[in-house]
């Protein structure tokens, strides 16, 4: 698959439509992308190396862009294992490349490769910039987006930031699906718990003029930027991207699931704006996760089970704690045939995160729903309003 940049700008990455879990745990129907480039100036410039899993098809891309021509550079703006895998590699293969990365990268380095390098390291802090000849490439740090070792890389005459795991997507580049929807579920999965240092490297990029945004994974971004950066910005603050309320549920005998029907029904009829409900064993967790922090309000029906909450119920808790959750309005819904404590495990999780209204009342169900508990869920559904 050929994808265009610029005339001097190329790329070399690799699609990879066979793996099945994204970091060992995100389900990817249409792949991954790993995403390398090569600058051909005076100094040519190898932008990152791709997963092992893909280095034979990347090595002959790499040959076939460069022919008889030698690399001078190759920056690592991030050593993930899934684009380092070529490091070692290309050391070997070009004795004289000099390897461009930041000085928490070069402490790093001997957990990802087997030979000394440090002889062939050039060290970039924030600022540091070298001339490749026509094109320039000035140097940012962005440590925490998503590992501590991460600098973008801003080419200021073609205005070209390659910007490692930010602004990355799922999906091989060869599918055709909406940026918005993979691109929310890999930031909020992967990247979601370091709002804070996103919004730093957002704010040093706005005094950047930018084209073009390369990232490791994804489509090369060149029109519409700035729908890309306002959703960043979107995720990054943690402020809710639409309006809806998520019912995210368990069910043991269906019962539960019952009375999430029931509320799905009530809240359509008080014209709730959106409403998405999930089962939380058997739905892709990182899509729900994804719906948590797209919607401005939750709900939470869950099971008890032995003596607590519902394990599925508890993971997907967890995660979005994990995720850094807020600034949200939840409902709480629990079931427990003789003694219900999931509300209370729920509502405990819940209080660890910031700006978390809970909506009154919590509704309990013993067993199955009955009238009284119509009536809570109409109260509950009136309270999240």
């Amino acid at each position: 698959m050929k994808i265009e940049i610029s005339n001097k700008i190329k790329y070399i990455g690799v699609d990879d439509k066979t793996i099945d879990l994204f970091e060992g745990q995100y389900v990817v129907p249409n792949g991954i992308s790993y995403n390398s480039y090569i600058i051909e100036d005076e100094k040519i410039t190898i932008m990152d190396t791709v997963d092992k899993r893909a280095i034979k098809e990347w090595l002959e891309n790499l040959e076939k862009e460069l022919g008889d021509n030698i690399p001078n550079y190759l920056v690592v703006t991030h050593l993930e294992p899934d684009h380092s895998a070529g490091i070692e590699i290309l050391s070997e293969k070009y004795p004289e490349l000099k390897i461009i990365l930041s000085q928490r990268a070069a402490n790093m380095l001997p957990q990802f490769v087997n030979k000394d390098l440090t002889d062939r390291l050039l060290i970039m802090n924030e600022g540091d910039s070298i001339e490749l000849g026509e094109h320039k490439l000035n140097f940012v740090m962005a440590p925490m987006v998503h590992w501590p070792e991460v600098m973008f890389a801003y080419e200021s005459t073609e205005k070209v930031l390659f910007s490692a795991d930010g602004f990355g997507k799922f999906g091989a580049l060869d599918t055709d699906e909406d940026w918005d929807c993979e691109a929310r579920r890999y930031y909020f999965n992967i990247v979601g718990k370091y709002g804070t240092q996103v919004q730093a490297i957002l704010k040093k990029a706005s005094t950047l003029e930018i084209n073009t945004i390369c990232p490791l994974h994804g489509p090369i971004l060149k029109n519409n930027l700035e729908h890309y950066i306002n959703k960043y910005n979107i995720w990054s603050s943690y402020e809710p991207e639409d309006k809806g309320i998520l019912i995210a549920y368990n069910s043991v005998h269906g019962n539960t699931e019952k009375v999430v029907e029931k509320l799905e029904q009530i809240l359509k009829e008080n014209d709730v704006e959106k409403v998405v409900v999930s089962d939380l064993a058997r739905e892709d967790m990182a899509e729900i996760l994804e719906d948590a922090f797209r919607y401005d309000r939750m709900i939470i029906a869950a099971t008890t089970y032995d003596a607590g909450l519902f394990p599925v119920a508890e993971h997907f808790l967890t995660h979005l704690q994990h995720k850094n959750y807020q600034n949200r309005k939840v409902g709480i819904i629990e079931n427990g045939s003789w003694a219900p404590m999931a509300g209370k495990r729920i509502k405990e999780i819940l209080s660890s995160m910031k700006n978390i209204t809970i909506c009154e009342p919590i509704v309990t169900v013993k067993t199955s729903m009955n009238g009284e508990t119509v009536e809570k869920l109409e109260e509950l559904a009136k309270s999240m309003l």
